[in-house]
This record gives structure tokens, C-alpha cells and sequence, in this order.
């Protein structure tokens, strides 16, 4: 019964596999409904930001920020955001391929690329492509916290304030629903009037400045980029939790489908091997 024991063997490791993606499966399930209620109170902040710098820019032509103009810079800026761990399905593949087929286009237009890495994910993948990752931050957890994003987004507009680079975007999963993520490349920078303004619906509001326009206007479009892209990494975290309750809910399943075949297997080699003592028994008594 030798090939009884390694099914046996092989029908106890599947269980301990399941018990383990059964586990995941509930601490994700459990973390989920606060990644996507941290993720729906942040969007209200991020589009009230939008309409506010749209209503500023609109009432003040004579004064534009440096997020508004464009430059001849060769090399575009990437935030990639991804996740710290694995396991969640194929949503971090999904929104590196896009990177990379956006990274191919901008060669092919001779645009070099900087990227600004947030997950571990990503920047493994940056580095064995061999890009350039000017700044990361990884080690998240499993909520966002705006102070530790700023700092390396942060070198990707100052070099985009100093004509290093022509353009900023934002590459993270956008969160649709519990069973449906997107991969998503936004662009942040170059800011355009028709984008800030996008919402307003032709209302036109006048403001009294303290201390005075283009100050206010500077802190507010700094805020906006960083609402921005806190909001990816909110949205990438709901999408996160999500992949990973439905991967560990395949495989759970999964798990469950090899322990009945193993043990279907079981039964067919133990129901032979019985057979077989029998019909050595018939015909040793019908010898004798």
C-alpha cells in the first residue's frame, strides 16, 4: 500500500494548503471594507481639491503655476504603485504591463522615463528592467499614510518644476468593484484648465485671497497632486484586498476539487488492493 500512503501524504499536504488560502481569504474579506471605505472618504476630498484649483486658475489667467506649463524635457516621470505583497491575483501583472507598454511607446518617441516606485512589487519589477527609479517607498501597510508618499513624489516635481521632465503620470489599479479592478495611467502633470475645471459645470466663483493669489494657488495645486495621489494609493489598496479575497477563493476551491480526486484515487487504489488480497485468498483455498 505504499502508493496509499503517498495519496495519504499528498491529501493531507492540499488540506493544510486549504486551511491556509482559507484563512487569507477571511483576513482579506475582513480588510477589504476598510480599504474601500478609506478609499469612497477620500474621493469626496480629491474632486472638492479639483474644483476649487479650477475655480482659482479660471478667476486668475494672468497667473499660471509651473504644474500648468509645458517644457521640451526628453524624459517623462512614472508613480508606480503596486502592491507590497503577492497573492492577489493578477492585478499587479496587470498594471505593469501597461507600464511597460507605455514605457515602449515613450522610447520609441525617444522619451527616457524616471519612476518613482510605491510597493515592493513595482520596484523589483523597475529594477529588473533596469529603469530608472529616482525614489521608493514600500512598507505601506495596510493603510496609506500621506506622509510617507510625499517625500518621493515629491523629487518627481521639483525635477518637473526645473524643465528636467515634461511630464508626470500615475500608474495604479482603479478599484470598480469587489470582483473587477482596472489598471489605470493617469497623467498628473502638465495640469490643464480643462481638467482642473472638469465638474464645475460653468459656475464661476470669486474669491478673497490672504494672503494673496499666487500663493494660495501654489499650496492648492500641491495639495491636489498629493489628494491625487494618495487617492491611487487608496484605490490600489481597496483593489488589493479585493484581488486577494478572490484568489484566495479560487484556491481554496481549488484545493477542495484535488482532495476529492486524491481521495477518489485513494479509494480506487485501496478498493484494488483489497481485490486483489481477496483473490489471492479464493485461490489459495481452492488449491488446497
Amino acid at each position: 500500500m505504499a502508493a496509499g500512503k503517498e495519496i495519504r501524504g499528498k491529501i493531507k499536504s492540499v488540506e493544510n494548503t486549504k486551511k491556509i488560502t482559507k484563512a487569507m481569504e477571511m483576513v482579506a474579506a475582513s480588510k477589504m471594507r476598510k480599504a474601500q471605505d478609506r478609499m469612497r472618504a477620500a474621493r469626496p476630498y480629491a474632486e472638492k481639491v479639483r474644483q476649487i484649483a479650477g475655480n482659482l486658475s479660471k478667476a486668475n489667467p494672468e497667473y499660471t503655476h509651473p504644474f500648468m506649463e509645458t517644457n521640451d524635457a526628453k524624459t517623462a516621470g512614472f508613480v508606480v504603485v503596486t502592491t507590497d505583497k503577492g497573492l492577489c491575483g493578477g492585478m499587479n501583472t496587470n498594471v505593469l504591463r501597461a507600464l511597460t507598454n507605455q514605457l515602449k511607446d515613450f522610447q520609441g518617441r525617444g522619451v527616457g522615463a524616471e519612476a518613482v516606485a510605491i510597493g515592493n512589487k513595482g520596484l523589483g519589477f523597475l529594477n529588473r528592467i533596469g529603469a530608472k527609479v529616482v525614489s521608493s517607498a514600500v512598507g505601506l501597510g495596510d493603510t496609506p499614510h500621506l506622509d510617507k508618499l510625499i517625500g518621493p513624489v515629491k523629487v518627481l516635481l521639483d525635477a518637473y518644476t526645473e524643465g528636467r521632465i515634461n511630464s508626470v503620470h500615475v500608474c495604479y489599479t482603479r478599484f470598480i468593484n469587489t470582483m473587477k479592478q482596472e489598471a489605470v495611467i493617469e497623467q498628473l502633470l502638465p495640469l490643464s484648465a480643462a481638467d482642473l475645471q472638469e465638474g464645475n459645470k460653468g459656475r464661476d466663483w470669486d474669491y478673497v485671497y490672504e494672503p494673496d493669489a499666487a500663493t494660495v494657488i501654489d499650496e492648492l495645486l500641491l495639495r491636489y497632486i498629493e489628494a491625487q495621489v494618495y487617492q491611487a494609493v487608496a484605490e490600489n489598496m481597496a483593489s488589493e484586498q479585493s484581488a486577494r479575497m478572490v484568489a484566495m477563493k479560487a484556491a481554496t476551491d481549488n484545493a477542495g476539487n484535488v482532495i476529492s480526486e486524491l481521495k477518489l484515487v485513494y479509494n480506487k487504489t485501496r478498493q484494488a488492493g483489497i481485490t486483489k488480497e481477496l483473490s489471492e485468498i479464493v485461490a489459495g483455498a481452492a488449491a488446497v
